[in-house]
């Protein structure tokens, strides 16, 4: 079992950066594929960036290349997403997501959630 939870969401402004962490609990984190994903109000799920559990395959959608960066630190049981030049598009919920099978963060159904954090890029 893996816990979540997000944090460093809020409002800032068009241009703007945030970084969202994601605090995971439990054994074993270090061997999980994680995920950042996002859900608009009347748009679908989208998964924004996926890292392995070594961190050597990253991958991105392509509303974010080259503005957002995801990382982990295994000793920290933490995942980060650095997001820079923000637009109102991204603003969303955000969630991080784990699975021990990287194919299923990538196939949009990660076994473990967590609860979310609103990112609003608004003037």
């Amino acid at each position: 079992q893996v816990q979540l939870v997000e944090s460093g969401g809020g409002l800032v402004q068009p241009g703007g950066s945030l970084r969202l962490s994601c605090a995971a609990s439990g054994r074993a984190f270090s061997s999980y594929a994680m995920g950042w994903f996002r859900k608009a109000p009347g748009k679908e799920r989208e998964l924004v960036a996926y890292i392995s559990w070594n961190s050597a395959s990253k991958t991105y959608a392509d509303s974010v290349k080259g503005r957002f960066t995801i990382s982990r630190d295994n000793a920290k049981n933490t995942v980060y997403l650095q997001m820079n030049s923000l637009k109102p598009e991204d603003t969303a919920v955000y969630y991080c997501a784990a699975d021990s099978l990287g194919s299923k963060v990538r196939g949009n159904i990660p076994s473990y959630w967590g609860p979310g954090t609103q990112v609003t890029v608004s003037s």
